[in-house]
């Protein structure tokens, strides 16, 4: 059965999220038509694999925690309905913090000042998902994501 992950990400003046979840395959976009990327991502029993636009994405499970890259950027998260983490690196990178209520996702990558807000309806998804998606649309459509590209 396909379920739907939609939100924004900064807010008004940011980016459309939308992507479909069958079964274990997350399938969407990005941004818009002209400035977005699309999203291809697989959930496997040790990870998660896939593309973002023509930037490989791949995460491990590592004693609770996903870490990995998308693209050339680190990334680490953990937990489920409450997540935290890091994207980039220690001196140029982004804090992750997210919180689902009922089938809704609140978060934000950054700090205070420079960061970026997100909301998502995550379906039957977890929260972890939703946070994943979201670092995957913050480096495929924030230029200072993706400046190491």
């Amino acid at each position: 059965m396909e379920d739907l992950l939609k939100g924004r990400l900064g807010g008004d003046s940011g980016f459309d999220i939308r992507c479909a979840i069958d079964g274990d395959h997350i399938v969407g976009r990005a941004g818009g038509k002209l400035h977005g990327q699309d999203i291809d991502l697989e959930i496997t029993e040790k990870g998660v694999q896939g593309t973002v636009g023509d930037a490989p994405v791949s995460i491990q499970l590592d004693a609770g925690e996903l870490k990995g890259n998308v693209g050339k950027e680190k990334l680490t998260l953990r937990g489920v309905d409450r997540v935290t983490g890091f994207f980039g690196e220690p001196i140029v990178g982004w804090n992750v913090s997210a919180q689902q209520t009922g089938t809704q996702l609140y978060g934000r990558l950054g700090s205070t000042v420079l960061g970026r807000e997100f909301q998502l309806e995550l379906g039957s998804a977890p929260g972890w998902v939703g946070a994943l998606v979201a670092v995957v649309a913050f480096y495929a459509l924030e230029p200072r994501a993706s400046a190491a590209r």
